[in-house]
């Protein structure tokens, strides 16, 4: 990303409007930066987005690790590996444009199935399962929170959080590294990144207030509303990606 002032400005306020919804519900950071950013340079993409990725869930940690889901995050995280591997192939030889269609009218329908139900089942088969579909949409793409939101949607706010916090940490770092090994993380992808953590630090330290009202109750509600939302971004932009 060439860094003039104005696309500075217009993708940090992606950045932060992403950090304030990730810092209060538990993810949200892809769905708003992910899709601008691909619009204004889809070469540093998805690396850049994996660069705050993998910074972000610092913060939350530093405030929230002991409600961490230890063992559900053992099994997202062991169905995470293998969909790395398997986004990181999309992006090199498949259309990420068709996928991200795919698992976008899949998050939908998951969503509305979800409204009307009680909740998604935390059981060892969907953690994976979550995990799995968050590392193929996560590399390929940079939004891979509504798979894991959807399971955790009934957990308290903060169990939420530290959980996917860092689910997060450990998938932006796994997936920063095959995206280098495969060579699809140029330099100037990991640059663009760094230049938007402090946008990201301002967001979080905005997101408190939300955090504490989210916790009052209204976090399965926030979560189901985030990854409707994310999936029509991430429909969109990979229409928009056909398209160009």
């Amino acid at each position: 990303m060439d860094h003039d002032v104005h696309l500075l400005l217009i993708a940090g306020l992606a950045v932060c409007a992403g950090a304030i919804v990730q810092g209060g519900v538990g993810f949200g950071l892809g769905l708003i930066a992910a899709p601008l950013l691909t619009l204004l340079d889809p070469t540093v993409m998805p690396g850049a987005v994996q660069v705050v990725n993998v910074t972000l869930p610092l913060f939350t940690l530093a405030v929230e690790w002991r409600r961490v889901d230890w063992r559900g995050l053992g099994f997202a995280v062991l169905g995470r590996l293998p969909g790395t591997f398997v986004g990181a192939f999309v992006v090199v030889h498949v259309s990420t444009g068709t996928l991200g269609v795919l698992v976008g009218v899949m998050v939908v329908i998951a969503v509305v199935l979800s409204a009307r139900a009680v909740s998604v089942p935390r059981n060892a088969a969907t953690l994976a399962g979550a995990g799995f579909c968050s590392g193929v949409t996560g590399t390929a793409t940079g939004i891979g929170g509504p798979p894991m939101g959807l399971v955790y949607q009934s957990a308290k706010g903060p169990q939420i959080r530290a959980t996917l916090a860092m689910f997060f940490f450990l998938s932006a770092t796994q997936s920063l590294i095959v995206l280098r090994v495969v060579g699809k993380l140029p330099e100037r992808a990991i640059v663009a990144g760094l230049w938007l953590i402090p946008f990201l630090i301002v967001g979080f330290l905005v997101s408190g207030p939300l955090r504490r009202y989210l916790d009052g109750g209204r976090a399965r509600a926030a979560i189901l509303a985030v990854a409707a939302v994310s999936a029509c971004a991430l429909i969109l932009q990979s229409l928009a990606g056909q398209a160009g």
